[in-house]
């Protein structure tokens, strides 16, 4: 068996991004707290950790959490990533620790309400049925392609009120800005593609936002342009930084959600036949998803004092890498976390976070799952593997397939 020394170096590593849960169980036990140089901070696998730092945003803050990537590289090059700081510096959504991520959340919410998206149901239930007439007659087909990923971003198209034939852009501009997140000494070339990913994004979503305001569409970027609360309103630039964390997280980790569920319940043949017998178990075969194959498997805290967890001394400047995977099957927390049960209850999962920044599209997410897994069961019962799965190795904080292909 490996070290944790060891361990703390394979983080990185493609055999650890493809399959890292017997290397997450070790570190859990043997040191849940851990310095690792490889990705350039502590790494946490226990879920209570991990949790502290969910909830003590004084202590561990998401404001500068992202530039602290900048620190190990000459100045020469950190001067031409200027604009990459300016952007994760702007006061966002999740760049944000309260007061200031209390405004801007109110403010954003006004779009994101149960109602609003109840009422997206229908929509979503069409994109779905669109996607699988265009796949049903051909008897096989590459999942994440044709449908993980073209669901959620067809319906993020949608809600923000740009065309549909501008999706695929989203893609490529998320396996961008997400190739240097989780680590904390990227290259300088992954950085400069990042930054240069940035720049287009923003363009084009300043190039809309200026539409929007001439012509609003009741989309949710008319809705965030126009959004006022108690006399305050969303900057530009913390109009811009939201827009983007949506164009990436609005997609990225529902298409993870999707893609990772369905080769699941293929493993798992009678919890695939359950919810096509019993679609209202739609509902918890996506929470175990969750859990058991968590989207976004490591995310960065900002250590903003000087503090102590699981026995370690974490200083000021520090990042802590919070190791969903892992405290998603925290035996402390699940009974049987390695084993995957659409019925189990309890399920405290904390795939989308906790407290002031648990995922404000999370019921969205879960809307697109349930509604896809129902589907997807009932129009295709016999869905199988047709080849290997491939996961994204580019992506170390992702849990996200690359492609999976499948017959019927």
């Amino acid at each position: 068996m490996a070290t944790v020394a060891d361990l703390g170096e394979v983080l990185l590593s493609p055999g650890f991004i493809e399959d890292p849960y017997v290397q997450l169980h070790q570190l859990r036990d043997e040191a849940p707290v851990l310095w690792s140089s490889a990705v350039g901070g502590w790494v946490l696998t226990r879920y209570d950790d991990v949790v502290v730092t969910f909830k003590d945003t004084d202590t561990y803050g998401n404001a500068g959490r992202m530039t602290r990537v900048l620190n190990h590289l000459e100045p020469a090059a950190q001067e031409k990533l200027t604009p990459f700081r300016k952007h994760y510096e702007t006061q966002g959504l999740i760049h944000s620790d309260p007061p200031d991520h209390t405004r801007i959340r109110r403010l954003v919410l006004k779009a994101f309400t149960p109602p609003a998206i109840e009422a997206m149901r229908p929509q979503i239930q069409s994109i779905v049925d669109e996607l699988l007439d265009r796949m049903e007659p051909h008897g096989h087909a590459e999942l994440i392609e044709e449908f993980a990923f073209a669901l959620p971003v067809t319906v993020l198209a949608a809600i923000l009120g740009v065309p549909r034939s501008d999706a695929p852009r989203f893609r490529h501009w998320a396996d961008d800005l997400l190739a240097f997140q989780g680590r904390n000494k990227p290259g300088a070339e992954t950085l400069f593609t990042s930054q240069a990913m940035l720049i287009e994004a923003r363009e084009y979503l300043a190039e809309l936002i200026a539409l929007k305001r001439v012509e609003p569409d009741g989309s949710v970027l008319s809705q965030l342009v126009a959004a006022e609360a108690e006399g305050d309103k969303l900057t530009m630039d913390e109009l811009l930084s939201t827009t983007v964390t949506f164009l990436v997280a609005g997609h990225e980790t529902t298409t993870s959600l999707i893609g990772n569920g369905v080769l699941t319940l293929m493993e798992h043949r009678d919890q695939w036949e359950a919810v096509r017998d019993d679609p209202t178990l739609a509902s918890k075969a996506v929470e175990e998803i969750l859990r058991f194959e968590s989207p976004v498997s490591r995310q960065p805290r900002l250590v903003r004092h000087d503090t102590e967890l699981g026995g370690q001394r974490l200083k000021a400047g520090d990042v802590a890498f919070q190791m969903l995977g892992a405290a998603n099957r925290d035996p402390a927390v699940f009974d049987d976390p390695d084993t995957f049960d659409i019925r189990r209850d309890p399920n405290r999962h904390i795939a989308f976070g906790l407290g002031p920044h648990f995922c404000i599209g999370a019921p969205l997410s879960r809307a697109e799952g349930q509604i896809a897994f129902a589907t997807l069961t009932r129009r295709m019962p016999n869905l199988e593997l047709d080849g290997m799965p491939r996961w994204d190795l580019d992506k170390p904080n992702s849990r996200v397939l690359r492609e999976l292909p499948v017959r019927w």
